[in-house]
């Protein structure tokens, strides 16, 4: 993105300074001394090669689920200021050692949290939404010939408090410093090379995509592909900015998530984009209680409902994401009682539009039907529809809908892929 200042001093015949590399890096990325070292490499040679970059860090490989299960062993119902207080020490220990490790080599920098850096946040704790970033600092530390590593996953709130931003958080976190810094590209580190047609841990000859768009991968995302958070998709799509989706542990091309020419509806680049899935989709249900209480009750520890029907007695209800801990934390603070009806899974084909693809739907379901999979639960949204299947059955039904609309002769073999994607 040109700023004034860059239109100004291009007019005089000035060279406008590069503007900065905006990266993220998520667990598995810095999940030990090795990888935090690595990292660190990585951002060293960048800023010899004469860039200024800014790195925003997650939590050590799986260190915020067990920050998480130490929380719920200690309450069945913690404070949600004081969980947001205990996870996010991950990412500041993440960045202050990376800071180590710059050193190091031989170069400096500079560690923010997320109140440091100017993240600021509205005050709904364990999802807060972010306000603004006011980057001066991230700026000034640049212009001092500084890496810049900032906390993912946190800001401060209008009391002063530290806040969280949702599991996955520090990809929101990322592309919010880009949009502030007036970057119009990201490149996030993951554990895996690129966007797939499906898991291809799953689907071993699932399709490796070079670019997919902001409205696709939104989809697969909410759908349970844990390759980026949902919002941090939202924000590219907000603030025009191009994500590029790449492994940490080579460097080859992965994927860019991109605003691209469509068709003269635009339907998107192709009739499905993919399958996502997740193992857990679990069925709730809660006598006694009203839909709006549930989704009352969930909403104040950030869990949205993903389908809800009335019962003769309250309600039956999921909540895609969310640990079963969390969803009767959340339950018991209004008095209810949320048991697990049926332990499921899910799986959705993506295709923007399906609502005008009604053939879409019909192959899915058949497919379904044939094989001996038999939905327990059928949702739609504008871009996917989602069958909820039992936990056994996952993976048999990713397979079977990705043969299904997915060519296998335009796919791409993938193996020695590195464990489950990060998070936070």
């Amino acid at each position: 993105m040109s700023t004034r200042n860059d239109i100004e001093m291009a007019r005089r015949g000035a060279v406008a300074p590069a503007a900065p590399l905006v990266w993220k890096f998520g667990g598995t990325s810095v999940a030990d001394h090795d990888r935090l070292r690595a990292v660190a490499e990585r951002m060293v040679a960048a800023q010899r090669s004469g860039r200024g970059v800014v790195a925003v860090l997650s939590a050590m490989g799986k260190s915020t689920d067990q920050l998480v299960g130490q929380a719920y062993a200690m309450s069945a119902r913690p404070p949600m200021r004081e969980l947001d207080a205990l996870l996010s020490v991950g990412e500041s220990i993440s960045c202050a050692l990376a800071s180590m490790a710059v050193a190091e080599l031989g170069s400096r920098a500079v560690s923010l949290t997320g109140a440091q850096a100017g993240v600021s946040t509205d005050d709904r704790h364990g999802n807060a939404r972010l306000v603004e970033i006011r980057p001066q600092r991230i700026q000034e530390a640049l212009a001092e010939g500084a890496i810049v590593l900032v906390t993912g996953f946190q800001g401060v709130g209008p009391d002063g408090d530290v806040t969280t931003l949702g599991r996955g958080g520090s990809d929101a976190s990322a592309v919010a410093v880009a949009a502030a810094l007036g970057v119009d590209e990201c490149e996030i580190f993951t554990d895996v090379p690129a966007v797939f047609t499906a898991d291809p841990r799953v689907v071993p000859d699932a399709r490796r995509l070079s670019s997919i768009r902001h409205e696709e991968m939104l989809e697969m995302a909410e759908a349970g592909a844990a390759v980026l958070q949902p919002r941090s998709v939202e924000l590219a799509v907000s603030h025009g900015i191009d994500i590029h989706l790449r492994s940490s542990f080579s460097a080859e091309e992965g994927t860019w998530i991109r605003r691209e020419a469509a068709g003269f509806e635009g339907t998107g680049s192709s009739e499905v984009a993919g399958i996502a899935h997740r193992r857990q989709e679990s069925i709730y249900t809660a006598d006694d209680t009203g839909a709006g209480t549930v989704v009352a009750a969930l909403a104040e520890r950030g869990i949205a409902v993903g389908a809800l029907a009335p019962t003769d007695t309250g309600v039956r209800f999921t909540a895609p994401g969310a640990e079963p801990a969390e969803v009767s934390a959340a339950l018991d603070a209004v008095g209810a009682v949320a048991k697990v009806d049926e332990e499921l899974g899910s799986v959705s084909v993506v295709s923007l539009g399906i609502a005008r693809k009604p053939d879409v739907v019909v192959r899915a379901l058949a497919a379904l039907e044939a094989a001996g999979i038999t939905p327990r639960l059928i949702t739609t949204t504008p871009g996917r529809i989602t069958a909820a299947v039992p936990s056994s059955q996952v993976d048999d039904a990713v397979r079977l809908l990705h043969r299904t609309f997915i060519p296998a002769a335009v796919a791409t073999i993938v193996s020695d892929l590195r464990p489950p994607a990060d998070a936070a």
